[in-house]
């Protein structure tokens, strides 16, 4: 066990950008506009991630962007909403989705360096990965809004290559952007239907009407934003500033010793991910100040997938945001000397809270306050979204993985498809990022004295 924070990364992977344009959806579609739900209004940011694929010499690079290229024009038709762009209505103050066609944007790439030479560097939170992930086209006019998703296929000199996809998350939660790249890679064969059938209907998750708010929800910050004519929803974001980026890697091992830690959590679910987020929920609250707590206590916003707990449940192919935060709190004393055992159970505990009522007052909430997810640190779960397993003409991604970003405040917990391992994706300031690596050290390091 070992963070890969002791271990140095690519900046610059050495690419060559050949050509930029937009892809359109292959059949002509009704212009239309969209409903946003609540929780789409506040998610006005780009999550970049990145694919990376062994050679096939049955698939050279230019059939591969050809084909990739054929199949999102495709995949564009029953996903309308990814080519088209946000627009306010400044009659009610909510943005809304302009299903106008206007195209996503798609890049070709080339990279100077094999997957050899990157190695097992493959697996570290690269600075140069973003450089496979186009977030905008510069040859468009200056009057032509920007695309909301981007597609970036770039080669390497050993025949690999990567797909880099950015996507607003208006477009998509974890879950609907893995339906979309199943579905995606689907049309990228010759004769396949589609994976699964979108549903984007996002006034599922409309509020109710008249609201019914029956729980207080401290897990959003009222900012006592207008509501209504001339009114715009708040951005959800944070301010950019040098940050150190690291992987927090747990091996099969690890996860199975924080399990048995954890065992005595009173009627607690025990998970991958339980463990996890209560492992660095309790490294971000020990890495701030300077050790003399007092009464400070620390908020951890979990990320909930609430498809299975709505009532009805939202069907399976749902394209939109269907996710919520609920907050866990804990003194941060407590999280330091109490056993591990309580923070998953705190943790374990919070989502239960996550009911049908709760979540349909917690719309109703954000209907009339417009708040924003408010704690110390947030952990969102890829661990079930599987890109890794995606089947292409070409193959299986042989690694995904998140590319950094300047969100401090967001830790996303992935599936490493090298080891089937856990990674945690961390950015702090570096005074922070050194004292969390040395939480999460020390952490293991008692845990190893004590066995």
């Amino acid at each position: 066990m070992a963070s890969l924070s002791p271990f140095p990364t690519l900046n610059d992977l050495k690419i060559t950008y050949h050509h930029s344009s937009l892809v359109f959806p292959s059949q002509e579609i009704p212009h239309k506009t969209v409903f946003l739900s609540n929780i789409d209004q506040i998610l006005n940011y780009n999550i970049p991630t990145a694919h990376f694929f062994k050679p096939n010499q049955d698939f050279p690079f230019e059939n591969v962007v050809k084909r990739l290229r054929m199949a999102l024009e495709k995949v564009l038709v029953h996903y309308d909403f990814m080519a088209g762009r946000l627009k306010l209505n400044a009659k009610i103050g909510r943005l809304e989705m302009d299903c106008n066609g206007a195209g996503v944007g798609f890049v070709v790439a080339s990279s100077e360096l094999s997957l050899e030479e990157i190695g097992s560097y493959l697996v570290y939170p690269n600075l140069g990965y973003r450089q496979l992930v186009a977030q905008n086209l510069d040859n468009l006019a200056p009057e032509v809004d920007q695309p909301l998703c981007f597609f970036q296929v770039t080669s390497f000199k050993c025949g690999g290559f990567a797909i880099g996809i950015c996507t607003n998350h208006i477009l998509l939660d974890g879950l609907g952007a893995k339906s979309f790249i199943e579905n995606l890679a689907s049309q990228a064969f010759d004769d396949k239907p589609l994976a699964h059938i979108p549903c984007n209907d996002r006034r599922l998750l409309a509020a109710r009407s008249p609201p019914q708010i029956s729980f207080p929800h401290p897990e959003f910050l009222d900012l006592r934003l207008p509501v209504g004519e001339h009114s715009s929803p708040p951005v959800f974001d944070c301010t950019r500033e040098p940050l150190d980026f690291k992987i927090f890697k747990l091996t099969l091992p690890d996860i199975e010793n924080l399990k048995q830690m954890a065992k005595t959590a009173a009627n607690a679910k025990i998970t991958t991910f339980g463990v996890a987020a209560a492992l660095i929920w309790r490294c971000k609250a020990l890495s701030g100040g300077g050790g003399d707590w007092g009464e400070r206590v620390s908020t951890l916003l979990n990320v909930i997938d609430i498809r299975p707990r709505r009532n009805p449940q939202l069907p399976p192919g749902y394209s939109g945001n269907g996710v919520l935060p609920i907050g866990v709190s804990a003194a941060v004393e407590e999280l330091e000397k109490g056993p591990f055992s309580g923070v998953v159970e705190v943790v374990a505990k919070g989502a239960e809270a996550m009911t049908d009522e709760y979540i349909k007052s917690a719309f109703d909430w954000m209907e009339g306050h417009r708040g924003l997810p408010h704690g110390d640190y947030m952990v969102s779960s890829w661990l079930g979204l599987g890109f890794e397993r995606v089947e292409y003409p070409w193959g299986k991604p042989v690694y995904c993985c998140p590319v950094v970003n300047h969100r401090k405040d967001i830790c996303w917990i992935f599936r490493d498809a090298v080891d089937g391992g856990v990674g945690a994706m961390v950015a702090l300031p570096p005074q922070e990022m050194e004292k969390f690596d040395g939480v999460f050290q020390d952490f293991f390091q008692q845990l190893g004295s004590s066995n």
